[in-house]
């Protein structure tokens, strides 16, 4: 682990992350995934350079509605989050850029709470770049950056006052069934009480509606999904011809989930030069590259309540398309009356200023 002190008052960074750890990363999941049967990859390895310039691109299409409904859900309820939370830290996982965090730190400044912003992404250039910008745009505000997978590391998370934790996005649908405990489960270890969960996810509706969010007229959608054999490419010396694959998204409905995969044109072998191994596929044989599962409510509440969450308030926009869910850590009776649960209400104070920059906090 490395800390970094960035000629910034009170910027910091730390890196979770060892030397070449995203390519062993990489190499580890393409010999599990492409291996088995059928032939599968995790959503993260899409995020190259180009791969989020994409996604960004595709946040703005007409289909692509959840990055919209987030936005105006949080329009709309950042300042009651903020005061139901009265959290010193905001810490995001999966930051990117960082650009819907500005609704919440702007409510937290407001309530009066708000000393610290631990972004948390996996890119460090991504990272590094939205850390600079909010601590230009907060003086006085504590940037603590973690580089970090938050699927291995969440036991290293900032520990610095109360916390909220936002998993906006609805990235959370993009585990299965078993990690999506695994990651509350262990989430909720590492919280204390008090701490709040501020939780972003897609819900089921139309399936016309779903899959034309996820395949695009204007195959932007398709493109980003081809990246992923760039990636591939570029970090492990394969040869794949990316155009050799077709995009496929459809809609289980069994499972409650949309799954992109790259359907293989033709027969082909493909070879890994650093990793000194080759996979064949067959004509119309496909590769899982992405999940996103769909969610009703009293499923994604069972599921935060099995893995010891108190829930607080349930948002959604007017046409129910996309959530955020808003739970807490219990906290013990209080001398106060309050319960198990219950939020403290924060302290009213000044707009748009911390109450003072906070030491670096422990990183574990």
């Amino acid at each position: 682990m490395s800390v970094t002190q960035i000629p910034l008052p009170f910027l910091y960074t730390v890196n979770h992350l060892g030397p070449d750890y995203l390519r062993r990363a990489l190499a580890g999941d393409v010999r599990t995934g492409l291996t088995s049967t059928p032939k599968w990859l995790p959503p993260k390895w899409f995020y190259d350079a180009a791969g989020s310039e994409l996604f960004t691109e595709i946040t703005r299409l007409p289909e692509y509605y959840p990055t919209r409904r987030e936005l105006a859900i949080l329009r709309e309820h950042a300042a009651e989050i903020a005061e139901l939370s009265g959290s010193e830290t905001l810490v995001e996982l999966g930051s990117g850029t960082s650009e819907k965090t500005v609704l919440l730190l702007d409510a937290l400044a407001a309530a009066g709470t708000l000393k610290t912003y631990s972004p948390v992404d996996v890119d460090a250039t991504t990272l590094d770049a939205a850390a600079h910008r909010i601590a230009l745009a907060y003086p006085g505000l504590a940037i603590w950056a973690v580089c970090a997978d938050f699927e291995r590391h969440l036991s290293r998370l900032p520990r610095v006052g109360k916390r909220l934790v936002a998993f906006l996005g609805g990235t959370v649908g993009n585990l299965d069934h078993d990690a999506r405990a695994s990651f509350l489960e262990e989430l909720r270890a590492t919280l204390s009480p008090g701490d709040g969960l501020l939780l972003g996810a897609d819900l089921v509706k139309d399936t016309g509606r779903l899959v034309a969010a996820y395949d695009d007229s204007a195959g932007v959608t398709a493109a980003f999904n081809r990246n992923v054999l760039n990636v591939m490419n570029r970090e492990l010396g394969a040869d794949f011809t990316p155009q050799a694959f077709d995009h496929v998204a459809l809609y289980d409905g069994k499972l409650h989930r949309i799954e992109m995969r790259l359907r293989a044109s033709r027969p082909m072998r493909v070879h890994f030069r650093e990793l000194g191994m080759a996979v064949s596929f067959k004509a119309g044989e496909e590769m899982r590259t992405e999940i996103s599962t769909k969610f009703y409510r009293y499923r994604l509440e069972g599921e935060l309540i099995r893995t010891g969450f108190a829930l607080s308030r349930w948002y959604t926009d007017p046409a129910q398309d996309f959530a955020l869910v808003l739970a807490f850590v219990p906290e013990k009776r209080r001398h106060d009356g309050g319960q198990a649960g219950e939020p403290r209400r924060p302290r009213r104070g000044g707009r748009g200023k911390a109450s003072g920059p906070a030491a670096p906090p422990e990183a574990v």
